[in-house]
């Protein structure tokens, strides 16, 4: 390993240590904003509730791991549709885009947004409705990573964060960094950090916060306009760690220890440390035939989960996903088709995700 892939590793450590010492603060639970950056856009990712931290590669690793992007053959680009806590008429539409760059690395870009439906407008004279109004999320995500070795990769990214309200929005820049290092025989034990969504505090402004008055002490009377300005609110920041084995099931009938064998099984686990969130805990599991055909599951417990009155999540902690990939013609591209699932507690019924990605 070369000495400046031990110095990004151990660099990534400590940041990552000095994180710790002041994460997890729960008396500000719900103060953070932005919380579109905490949702994972990628089938493949969600199928083990994000799990994968360590061993994510390609372009779906920007919403991961941004280390993972170094992974990358050559180009990879992906779609990726999601029904988010159905019955809500939430969608989340992703499209991303990952290229290698020789020996400098790879980059990769991603626009994320989220579409809410059509919302009533309503005031006091008129509790009906008196229109409407669409909000929009909209996250543009420039990410860089490189294999500093055989065994290190490395990676940062920047995200720029658009919501609109109407007529208020509010404006971000979030950063990431990610480290992952694998070991073993094949390269199959496997080991990721990862710190997400630090960046400037936001704040919504615009003229939906001013409030039209007469002021009858004047002759004539008057109309005045006064804007009251939105306090600031912080990015939901979060560490991430994860461990995951590779187990080659028929490792011992391959020819050559090149081989790539029929049967594949993933172990993974995972901890994040949120500033604003329960800490998450997860156990999660891949199988692979052939490197074509995929299942996997994952669950993720934090603490007040399994009790209605104490939970602060919507989601059981349970995360089932599948894959079928092929190459099409013996030098053609890898074209994938990604699904997960995820249930949730009433009355939403669940998160679906599908991803078409397509891999050189």
């Amino acid at each position: 390993m070369k000495k400046h892939s031990i110095k990004s590793f151990v660099a990534l450590c400590a940041l990552a240590a000095s994180y710790s010492s002041f994460a997890g603060n729960k008396d500000r639970s719900g103060q953070a904003g932005a919380p579109e950056l905490m949702i994972n856009p990628w089938a493949r990712t969600t199928g083990v509730f994000g799990l994968n931290v360590s061993h994510v590669a390609g372009m779906e690793a920007m919403k991961s791991n941004i280390a993972g992007l170094a992974q990358t053959n050559q180009t990879e680009v992906g779609l990726s549709r999601g029904q988010y806590l159905s019955g809500t008429n939430i969608s989340l539409n992703t499209i991303g885009l990952s290229q290698k760059l020789g020996e400098a690395g790879v980059i990769g870009v991603t626009l994320n947004s989220m579409n809410f439906g059509e919302i009533t407008t309503t005031d006091f004279d008129n509790p009906e409705g008196v229109g409407s109004y669409r909000p929009q999320f909209l996250n543009i995500q420039l990410g860089y990573a490189k294999q500093f070795s055989s065994h290190v990769n490395a990676g940062a990214a920047m995200t720029y964060v658009s919501e609109q309200v109407g007529n208020i929005g509010a404006l971000g820049i979030a950063f990431e960094g990610g480290i992952q290092y694998h070991t073993g025989k094949k390269d199959n034990f496997h080991f990721g950090i990862t710190l997400r969504n630090l960046g400037s505090n936001m704040r919504f402004t615009g003229t939906g916060f001013a409030v039209n008055g007469e002021k009858p002490q004047s002759s004539p009377s008057f109309v005045v306009s006064q804007t009251y300005p939105a306090d600031k609110f912080s990015m939901p920041t979060y560490l991430n760690f994860g461990a995951s084995y590779d187990f080659y099931l028929d490792e011992h009938h391959l020819a050559s220890a090149d081989s790539t064998p029929k049967h594949r099984l993933t172990a993974m686990g995972n901890f994040q440390s949120n500033s604003f969130n329960n800490d998450y805990l997860g156990l999660g599991a891949e199988y692979a035939f052939r490197e074509m055909f995929m299942v996997r599951a994952g669950y993720r417990y934090e603490k007040g989960i399994m009790s209605d009155a104490n939970s602060t999540t919507m989601y059981t902690g349970v995360a089932v996903g599948a894959t079928a990939q092929k190459r099409l013609g013996e030098n053609g591209p890898m074209v994938s088709l990604d699904y997960s699932f995820r249930p949730t507690k009433k009355p939403a019924n669940g998160v679906h995700m599908i991803t078409l990605r397509m891999t050189r």
